[in-house]
C-alpha cells in the first residue's frame, strides 16, 4: 500500500563539513521545506531535423523556519553563510522504511542568501536557500529516537503522560 506524505514527515538536518559530532543539528520551528531538482537541456536544429539532450543538472533546497535563540542548527546555517563555507543537509523522511531505518537524501551546499522578516506582531521568519554542490546521494540513516521524534511533532511539547521531573529531561538529536 502506498502512504502518502505530510510534510511534517520531513524535516532538514544540517552540520558543518568540518565538524566531528555524530549527530547532526534539527533546524528548530522549521515551516516549510523544499528541495528542487533541475535539468536543462540541449535543443539544436540541424538539417535533418530537430536533436535534443540532456544539459547540466541543479540541485537547491529552500528552508523557512522561525529565528530562536541559541538553536545549534540555524546558527550553523549562519556560520556557514557568514564565513562562506559549505554545510551538510539532509532531508530526512521521520517515517521509518521497511529496514526500520529513515530514507535521507544528502549532500553538501553552500548558503545563497539568508532573509530575515521581522513584522510587527508576529515571530521573525528565517528564508534561506541552499544550492547543492553536485548532487544529492540517498541513503538510510539509523532510527532516531521516538522521544526526539516526538518532541518535533509535537508544538506544545504535551504529547504524552509525563511523570515528576520528566518534561525537563533533555533529549539529543539525532
Amino acid at each position: 500500500m502506498v502512504n502518502l506524505l505530510n510534510g511534517k514527515d520531513e524535516i532538514y538536518i544540517v552540520q558543518a563539513m568540518d565538524s566531528t559530532d555524530t549527530k547532526g543539528q534539527f533546524i528548530a520551528f522549521q515551516t516549510e521545506g523544499s528541495h528542487t531538482k533541475e535539468q536543462d537541456t540541449l535543443d539544436e536544429s540541424t538539417k535533418s531535423g530537430r536533436i535534443v539532450g540532456y544539459g547540466t543538472k541543479s540541485e537547491s533546497i529552500e528552508l523557512s523556519f522561525y529565528a530562536a535563540d541559541d538553536d545549534p542548527g540555524q546558527k550553523a546555517i549562519e556560520d556557514a553563510f557568514d564565513n562562506e563555507e559549505a554545510i551538510q543537509v539532509w532531508k530526512v523522511n521521520l517515517n521509518l522504511n521497511k529496514n526500520g531505518k529513515h530514507d535521507s537524501e544528502y549532500g553538501h551546499a553552500i548558503i545563497e542568501n539568508l532573509e530575515k522578516s521581522a513584522p510587527q506582531d508576529g515571530f521573525i521568519e528565517v528564508s534561506t536557500t541552499l544550492p547543492v554542490l553536485g548532487k544529492t546521494f540517498k541513503g538510510e540513516l539509523p532510527a532516531f529516537d521516538p522521544e526526539f521524534i516526538n518532541q518535533i511533532r509535537s508544538t506544545a511539547g504535551a504529547d504524552s503522560f509525563k511523570q515528576f521531573g520528566e518534561l525537563n529531561k533533555k533529549v539529543d538529536t539525532p
